[in-house]
């Protein structure tokens, strides 16, 4: 009898790894998936033909093996038959309208029954261009802030004395020791430019204060970002603009200047929907509705997990060789029960999750139209975070081109007064929020929707800084690989969850390898 792999989640990071496991191996992947979806944190809500990712999910990657992933699922939209130059890690190549991963496998039942042959328009990546700005003052700047005319103008001229000058007494005269997010960013962008832009939207994300968030936060969230990178990069973009090229792919880019990305015309979730479909076909199975409940294990290794259907009560028991964990920390550690050290409970408990709500506004139209891809909302007197305008992820996001759909993101936790109210309150909050600060009417909405993710964004506060204690124990087993965002404190995005797949199944591959000679 062949081998299984048990797979804790439906997640870009558990798809990744069943999908790869069928190419390369013999080993069977059965996925147990909480809920009805596809994707995770990566879905794509579709509501009443209108689409909604939860977070903003741009498919950009420095690497070239996750670049080359998703375009061999999903290649790209070209005009006419020459394809596309992409330019990342120094690196140039042209992908052709039906390209394909040259790293690919043939083992694959021809690639899920040759899944590329005969795209449509709304099975192609599309190349989109980034707008992402900052609504303060009931004014529109650049993210991230360029010392531009357009900018000064704005901020005026007393303010932006005294940002300059707050930035030049930062360079002079540094905190010596950044202890704190407060000091990261101080150092970086100066205390006025601080207080202006920066800490009121964290601490409005996190619900922490910024003097409390360690700096490792911001040098993993915002790293190489800077007021002096800022000012090189307008430059360059200057420059770029006299030479379009067709750049999509930026190695020298950080990721928060990062100007195109690739996107599919039906959402983020797309991808993973086709991933999920591809599992099936070559004969992995995907299990909904499926809540662990409890991780067997003996001295060394997971024999079984065992579930609970959310919709029909039942119990299952399910026996793998191999176990891959997309879940929470905290939930892979609870489930562990009387068999984890005191110690690991304790820390396990302690880390702190960011819960998530998205309102999604049908509009007849905005009083500003917009062209971003989303907005970041800095005004401290509403609750709403960001605000994604799903137009402009592309033509096939909103059912009808008349309207406007956006999504207004919410950051809680699940204890909150905000997260406890019932749907219909938490929509009067999001319309009387989005006329508050003056983007939309009332009288302009046409629908709402509330979708609601728990353990959305990991902390590094609470007990994150004890982690180790955890990594130290999970990897004494031999057959567990924990992936993002399970894994996943530190990492940058939803890309790094298909890297850390990739990470888990090198490990089974030189296990197999053992075992076989």
């Amino acid at each position: 009898m062949g081998k299984k792999a048990i797979i804790i989640g439906a997640g870009p990071a558990g798809l990744t790894a069943a999908y790869e496991l069928l190419k390369r191996t013999g080993i069977k992947p059965i996925i147990l998936e909480k809920s009805a979806d596809i994707g995770g944190l990566s879905k794509t809500v579709n509501y009443n033909g209108n689409r909604m990712d939860m977070g903003p999910h741009r498919f950009f990657s420095k690497s070239d093996r996750v670049m080359n992933w998703w375009l061999n699922v999903m290649p790209l939209e070209t005009k006419g038959g020459d394809g596309i130059t992409i330019h990342y890690q120094n690196k140039a190549r042209t992908v052709s309208v039906n390209a394909n991963n040259p790293n690919g496998n043939a083992n694959s039942a021809n690639e899920a029954n040759n899944a590329n042959d005969a795209k449509t328009p709304t099975d192609k990546m599309l190349v989109i261009q980034r707008l992402t700005r900052i609504y303060f003052l009931r004014k529109f700047f650049a993210y991230p802030i360029k010392l531009s005319i357009d900018t000064l103008r704005k901020l005026g001229l007393v303010r932006t004395i005294g940002i300059m000058w707050s930035y030049l007494m930062a360079r002079l005269f540094p905190r010596k020791q950044e202890k704190s997010l407060e000091d990261f960013l101080i150092n970086r962008f100066g205390k006025k430019l601080y207080l202006l832009f920066f800490k009121d939207y964290t601490e409005k994300v996190w619900g922490t204060p910024c003097d409390e968030i360690p700096a490792e936060w911001g040098a993993q969230r915002i790293k190489g970002v800077s007021i002096s990178k800022a000012i090189a990069h307008a430059i360059q973009s200057g420059l770029r603009s006299k030479k379009k090229t067709g750049v999509i792919g930026q190695k020298g880019t950080e990721t928060s200047l990062v100007e195109q990305f690739l996107y599919p015309p039906l959402g983020a979730g797309q991808m993973w929907e086709e991933i999920a479909r591809r599992v099936e076909i070559m004969g992995g199975q995907i299990l909904h509705h499926c809540n662990v409940t409890h991780i067997e294990a003996t001295e060394h290794a997971i024999t079984a997990v065992s579930v609970t259907n959310s919709i029909s009560g039942e119990t299952s028991r399910y026996e793998g060789d191999y176990f891959f964990s997309t879940m929470p920390v905290q939930e892979l550690i609870a489930g562990m029960n009387d068999a984890v050290p005191a110690v690991v409970k304790e820390v396990a408990a302690g880390l702190q999750y960011r819960d998530f709500v998205n309102v999604g506004v049908l509009l007849n139209q905005l009083t500003v139209p917009l062209e971003d891809n989303w907005l970041y909302i800095q005004d401290r007197d509403v609750k709403v975070g960001r605000i994604q305008v799903y137009n402009n992820w592309g033509p096939y996001m909103v059912k009808d081109p008349n309207t406007t759909w956006i999504g207004m993101e919410y950051f809680c936790n699940k204890e909150d007064t905000f997260w406890q109210q019932d749907n219909l309150q938490i929509k009067c909050i999001a319309i009387d929020e989005l006329e508050k600060i003056g983007l939309a009417a009332k009288e302009d909405v046409l629908d709402l929707t509330v979708q609601r993710m728990e353990k959305t964004y990991p902390a590094y506060f609470g007990a994150y800084e004890h982690f180790d204690i955890i990594r130290q124990y999970t990897d004494g087993f031999e057959n567990l690989f924990l992936c993002f965002y399970a894994f996943g404190y530190g990492a940058s995005g939803f890309p790094v969850s298909v890297f850390t797949g990739f990470g888990a199944l090198l490990f089974v591959f030189v296990m197999v390898s053992s075992e076989t000679g």
